[in-house]
């Protein structure tokens, strides 16, 4: 079978953020697991996950660019399955080519572009809208990254359900509690507040900082600091702004992307995670902040809910005060912070990214099984 990974980045950008984790990690899974599975890997210009020993297709075209990409993936990647001989093809990022007759998976990580188009430029919002729904309805299955998104990709993009499979994302071993020592030593090398609520993700309209923002000012603790990590994505400039407008460029930071290495250190030194989206296929950086012990506020909307579990304070992503009221309980009472670092430290147990690939091959079996009967 065949697995389009050319979207790995490996860029210290937020293209190595979101997908590319997701695409990383599933192939790294995949490589090692015992699924009967011949797996040939296309790629771009990107970097080939460490271990990850399956034999690798390099396009000689070069599609670090999206139209490029678009390019390949419409008019160069139907032949090459061709050439291949491959029974299946899996299109981890909402599309595959149209014009081939190969069997795809396709996954769709979420379908914001439907539900909240305002929040991308538009040639990306214009191809995702095009391009996504045609795929997937041509698609022998689709993957989704969460029950919520399974059900929008029936609603919305009309595929039947007997179509569509949830499979969660993982979280990485790295993902844990980490030595006081440890934290506190980085901690003191970065120059970090002894209390600070954390953030970390793609600086772009979805993830609802102007309002995280608004809600932090809204505490009034000159000893707390918001922190604000991950590179910048678009439409973010906004976000800058508010900062400078409520004159917090002293307790609210931006130390940019932040090395996969590092993250959970990050994690371990904050005293909260926040993460209030206003829409997400799943919410990868719950589950994380939840694998280091971290007590966590975040959005009781879309699939936020299935992220965090029980182990999160939920509040409307819509409304200021109550995300202001969530911040001031998670970092002011004691019994609370305990039970949900308690719960959430259960809760993320139950994920990984072996159980990922296990039922991501289980939807490739399903396939292979059915191919002529579409």
């Amino acid at each position: 079978m065949a697995f389009n990974a050319h979207l790995l980045a490996g860029d210290p950008s937020y293209r190595s953020a979101g997908i590319s984790v997701y695409i990383e990690n599933l192939l790294r899974g995949l490589d090692r697991g015992d699924y009967g599975i011949r797996l040939e890997i296309l790629l771009g210009g990107g970097i080939l996950p460490p271990g990850v020993a399956a034999p690798v297709r390099r396009s000689r075209f070069r599609t670090h660019r999206p139209v490029r990409r678009i390019l390949w993936e419409q008019a160069i990647l139907p032949s090459l399955l061709r050439d291949l001989e491959a029974d299946l093809l899996h299109a981890p990022a909402f599309a595959g080519p149209l014009l081939t007759t190969c069997p795809q998976v396709i996954t769709v990580h979420d379908l914001s572009f439907l539900r909240h188009p305002e929040f991308f430029r538009a040639g990306n919002r214009l191809y995702l809208q095009l391009i996504t729904g045609m795929a997937c309805r041509r698609a022998m299955a689709v993957i989704t990254v969460s029950h919520f998104g399974a059900q929008e990709v029936v609603s919305l993009l009309r595929v039947p359900n007997e179509r569509v499979f949830t499979v969660y994302h993982g979280v990485a071993p790295r993902f844990r509690r980490l030595p006081r020592e440890a934290v506190s030593e980085f901690r003191r090398a970065r120059g970090l507040p002894d209390r600070f609520i954390l953030f970390m993700g793609t600086l772009e309209p979805r993830k609802n900082l102007i309002r995280l923002i608004r809600a932090f000012d809204r505490l009034n603790d000159p000893e707390l600091h918001l922190i604000l990590a991950g590179a910048r994505g678009w439409f973010y400039e906004q976000i800058f702004a508010e900062v400078e407008r409520l004159g917090l460029n002293d307790r609210i930071h931006f130390p940019g992307y932040v090395a996969a290495e590092t993250q959970a250190f990050w994690y371990n030194a904050a005293c909260a995670f926040a993460y209030v989206s206003v829409y997400e296929g799943f919410g990868m950086p719950v589950l994380e902040a939840l694998a280091c012990g971290v007590p966590a506020v975040t959005s009781s909307s879309t699939s936020l809910p299935e992220a965090g579990g029980p182990g999160v304070l939920m509040v409307s992503p819509e409304d200021e005060t109550a995300i202001a009221d969530g911040l001031h309980r998670i970092v002011s009472e004691g019994s609370l912070r305990q039970q949900l670092a308690q719960d959430g430290l259960a809760y993320a147990s139950g994920f990984s990214w072996e159980k990922t690939a296990e039922g991501t091959a289980d939807v490739y079996r399903w396939v292979v099984a059915r191919k002529g009967t579409k």
